[in-house]
Formats: structure tokens, sequence, C-alpha cells
């Protein structure tokens, strides 16, 4: 027997029947989120069974659970969420732990890699054990990283680089980020920042260091100030709070500029080509890189230091109700790290 199966083999022998998970049985307030035993998910032939040590619950968490899409967008409710219960009973979209099975036609991932794992859609990682295609987005985690760590990263740091691979950023392209603070705005500041970009940061008062030290050269309080109003102008714009349309922000676009909407609400998915056209200006709600390579490159910035984590708060899998609690006040900074004992 070679290495690689002996290590398959014993791993095999070390995975419950069943494992913990958060299952949402329906959608409502973060209390319809219960701790239940459910079976062990098996790896198929492409894919790798992960012990996860470490999650996040994000505002898709909470979009999913509560059953809140953005204004326009309720005819997808059945489609997208499910009619009566959430589709996708067991929530959270990334996570970060440790390999422990393969599947037959699995060649590059190995009981004892520790990896980070984006399943989007297909959620499920609110568990002790999830399954993600060996080929998909799956990445070594960098160096002597914590799982935690690893975790925070994970879901703004690949809608970042997914969403910044629309644009060429370079010294001196002018950035701005309307919610800089969340998950998905701490890593474009980095992420934009590192690539020579002059960044502006749109944020609370309170988050004004925060975000200068991820490396912001200017902070604006949306509570003192409209930053569509002034004579700025942006080569790109990053919309991660869901309030500024191209209609607010076209005069604040510079020519040929781009506006990425990472959060879109059902009218600005429908006008975004004619605005494109008539403008000039590229306006899109969706990013261009995906899977293997978009969470490759999360990894990769990670080790090179140009994204580090923002972890918030971190609570125990018990304790998840209060961690969606907390997301759902909106004020989160950073990420909201669930560890997965």
């Amino acid at each position: 027997m070679d290495r690689q199966a002996e290590r398959r083999t014993t791993a095999a022998h070390t995975v419950p029947a069943s494992m913990r998970a958060a299952v949402a049985a329906r959608f409502g307030a973060p209390e319809v989120v219960q701790l239940r035993d459910v079976p062990t998910p098996q790896p198929g032939p492409d894919e790798v069974l992960v012990r996860v040590h470490a999650t996040t619950v994000s505002i898709a968490d909470h979009r999913l659970r509560a059953a809140d899409l953005p204004r326009g967008l309720g005819f997808l409710r059945i489609v997208a969420l499910g009619a009566f219960r959430p589709r996708k009973p067991i929530l959270g979209m990334e996570a970060a732990g440790e390999v422990v099975r393969v599947g037959a036609h699995v060649t590059g991932f190995a009981p004892g890699d520790r990896v980070m794992v984006m399943r989007g859609g297909r959620m499920g990682c609110h568990a002790q054990y999830v399954t993600a295609r060996a080929e998909g987005a799956v990445a070594a985690i960098p160096g002597s990283m914590s799982y935690e760590d690893a975790a925070a990263l994970v879901f703004g740091g690949y809608t970042a680089v997914s969403f910044l691979d629309r644009v060429d950023l370079s010294e001196g392209t002018r950035v701005l980020v309307n919610g800089a603070s969340g998950a998905v705005g701490t890593a474009v500041v980095q992420l934009a920042s590192s690539a020579g970009a002059h960044v502006t940061a749109v944020t609370s008062a309170r988050n004004a260091d925060l975000v200068r030290g991820l490396g912001a050269a200017q902070v604006v309080d949306y509570a003192a100030e409209d930053f569509a109003t002034g004579e700025d102008r942006w080569d790109v714009i990053v919309e991660c709070v869901g309030n500024a349309p191209f209609s607010r922000v076209e005069r604040v676009l510079a020519p040929r500029g781009t506006l990425l909407l990472v959060i879109a609400d059902g009218p600005s998915m429908l006008r975004e080509r004619a605005q494109s056209r008539r403008s000039g200006k590229l306006v899109t709600h969706t990013g261009s890189l995906f899977g293997t390579a978009a969470i490759e490159a999360v990894a990769a910035h990670a080790a090179a230091g140009d994204l580090r984590p923002v972890v918030d708060r971190t609570f125990d899998l018990d304790d998840i109700v209060a961690a969606h609690r907390y997301v759902d006040t909106g004020r989160k900074r950073g990420a909201v790290v669930v560890r997965v004992p």
C-alpha cells in the first residue's frame, strides 16, 4: 500500500457516522438555528472530506436564514432560498479545516492537509465536516496561519479578488470602497492599497482607524459627509452596502470608470448593461475570478502579506445563535468567526 493510500485508510477509521451541525429548519430570527446530529457527508470520487475547525457567519447566512433578499429580488425567494424553509438548512459558505478523507480520483490533496474551502451557494460549512470538490475552491492554508484566521479570510477575500479581477489596479488608481469595514470591504481596501491604488474608505467614524491601518489613504465618515456630492472622482467604486447605485454615483465616477456592485438590488441588476452602454463606464454586479484560481489568489495574497484577517468576534459552535444575532445588527467589522470543536 502506498503512503497516500495508507493515510486515506487510516483517516477513514476516524470519521464518525454522524456529526454536529447548525441547522436552520425554517426562515426567521437567529433562534431558528438549532444544533443537531446529522449524517456525516461522504466525499465523491473527486471530492475531499474536511474536518471543519472554523467557519464564519456572514451577511449571506443572514440573508438565507431570514429570507432577506435585496429590493426587487423577492420573486427569486422560492427558487433561490426555498418555499417554506431554507433549501440549504446547514448554512455557512466557507470553512477552514483539515482533510480527513479523499475520493478515489483525488491526487492534489491528502489526509492531514490544512485547507481553506469556499462552497458558496452550496453552503454546509456550519458543521463538523464538509465535502468540497478537490479541483474547486480549495487551497492550502498559508504557513502556520490559524484555522480561525484562515476562515476569516475566505468570504471577504474570495469576493474581493473576484470583483477586483474586473479592473486594472496600478499605482495611483483612485478606488472608493463604500462599506469599507465589512468582510469584503476590509479585503478590498487591503488588496487595492497593496496594488498601489489610492483608497478612499467610506465607513463610520469608529472604524476610521481600522481602515487606515489596512491601507486607506482617505476616510469618509458617511454620517458626516456624502461622498457622492463632493468634487472628488474615482476610477473604481466598490459598493459593499447597497445604497450606492449607479444613479447616485455616476457623477463621481471617472470617465471609463468602473462600478463594482458587490451588493445590488433587482433594478440595479436590470439596468447595468444599459447604463454601461450609455455612459461608457462599466457597471457590473458579478466578479470574474472563481473556483481554484480565486481561492488560491486569496492564499497567495495572505502568504505575501497583502491580505490579513480582520476578526470582529469569535464564537463557539454552541453559541452560533449569538453569532447570528450579532451579524443581524449590521455593525460587524470584518468577519465573525465560529470555532467548531
